[in-house]
């Protein structure tokens, strides 16, 4: 039987939980995840966990949030003039919003604070500074 290797295409069942125990992404009731292995598409600490594993293999694997989506970043919040918010915006702690940085790429932020004067956008990833466990299956290399 083959295993993987990095650059093999593979296809793989997962599900994402967090230190507490809830699921945060899972391909149950969807297509498997397709990707190459070794080629970034997917975060490092998973990447890092499929060579030698072989078709039908199953495994649980624990990321650590520096090889996930990284620590917290600070300097990723900022406040912004309450007044730049388009006022049809029901600003509320939690909403998702999304903005286009100078190269015109999308950007996902999220309200984490809400004041008369400012808000505060946070554009770090929803899981930066978490560590992840992956349940994960092996469906094919491709």
């Amino acid at each position: 039987m083959s295993h993987v290797k990095s650059g093999d295409t593979v296809r793989i069942h997962y599900t994402g939980t967090l230190s507490d125990g809830s699921v945060f992404d899972s391909s149950e009731g969807r297509d498997p995840l397709e990707f190459t292995v070794g080629s970034g598409q997917i975060i490092p600490g998973l990447d890092k966990a499929l060579p030698e594993m072989e078709v039908g293999e199953k495994k649980r694997v624990e990321v650590a949030s520096d090889e996930a989506y990284g620590p917290v970043q600070d300097e990723a919040k900022q406040a912004v003039p309450r007044s730049e918010i388009p006022e049809d915006i029901p600003l509320e702690v939690g909403l998702q919003l999304q903005a286009r940085n100078e190269n015109g790429e999308v950007m996902p932020l999220t309200v984490v604070e809400v004041s008369d004067e400012a808000v505060v956008l946070d554009a770090n990833h929803p899981l930066a500074g978490k560590d992840l466990t992956f349940d994960i299956e092996l469906v094919a290399i491709a």
